[in-house]
């Protein structure tokens, strides 16, 4: 079956496998601008520990190579490029150009600068060369991936043998009785949040459906590893809510 008539989901839409990357591309050009603001908004904030706590395992440190992919606006590509000093090196990439500009403005803005570079790219195809990169990271950017097994190869192959990936993701609560809760904050409250303050609601419905259609914390370990990557734990963060995977290439 040809890309043509391959079908993928784009939220709870049923879409052309060739139509999500351009859909969320429209997506993430609307939200580029309130990126920051809406994050702490939906989040109470609490977005900043769950970066922390990846930070925190990272096992990133000085003159390392760092991939930040779907970094959009720099939080995690700040943080590594101050453990990585001046004789390493990370790069800030996403495959929206709207969200890279301000991520890049930002960090400029703050004074990151020599150590960091940016490239537009897409997952499922990088442009760099094997074995290139000590640590890779996703945060909250794989489910919008059309292809995601081939999103894990890619960073599969431009890992560092002994490298680690780390996918920070929305996935499936654990904690008994949040569910229905978090359903209802997430189809009733983040949609106005976004209308309220970024002047979209579609987006953020969006958001809500994108996370309910990725796969849940052990369809995505078994995903990573199926990419090649061994030794794949997770840690489940706000009841589930967020998980983080960390998986080695040896």
């Amino acid at each position: 079956m040809s890309k043509e008539q391959k079908k993928t989901h784009f939220g709870y839409q049923t879409v052309n496998w060739d139509e999500k990357e351009k859909k969320v591309g429209e997506v993430f050009r609307s939200v580029a601008k309130n990126y920051d603001l809406m994050n702490d908004l939906m989040s109470f904030g609490i977005h900043r520990y769950w970066k922390t706590f990846t930070i925190g395992l990272s096992n990133v440190h000085a003159g390392h190579c760092v991939l930040d992919l779907a970094g959009g606006t720099g939080d995690l590509a700040r943080a590594f490029s101050k453990r990585v000093g001046s004789a390493g090196q990370v790069i800030l990439s996403d495959i929206n150009a709207s969200m890279l500009e301000v991520g890049r403005d930002k960090l400029l803005d703050k004074g990151v600068g020599a150590n960091v570079h940016y490239a537009q790219a897409n997952a499922e195809c990088l442009p760099f060369e094997d074995n290139t990169f000590n640590c890779i990271t996703i945060a909250f950017g794989l489910r919008n991936v059309t292809d995601k097994l081939a999103a894990l190869q890619s960073m599969y192959r431009v890992c560092k043998p002994g490298g680690q990936v780390m996918v920070l993701e929305f996935s499936k609560p654990t904690l008994p009785g949040l569910k229905p809760f978090y359903d209802w904050y997430s189809f009733n409250i983040l949609p106005k949040l976004g209308q309220w303050f970024a002047d979209d609601a579609s987006s953020y419905a969006y958001l809500a459906e994108s996370i309910r259609m990725h796969p849940d914390q052990d369809s995505l370990k078994q995903m990573i590893e199926k990419a090649g990557f061994e030794d794949c734990r997770y840690y489940n963060m706000t009841g589930g809510i967020v998980a983080l995977h960390i998986a080695h290439k040896y």
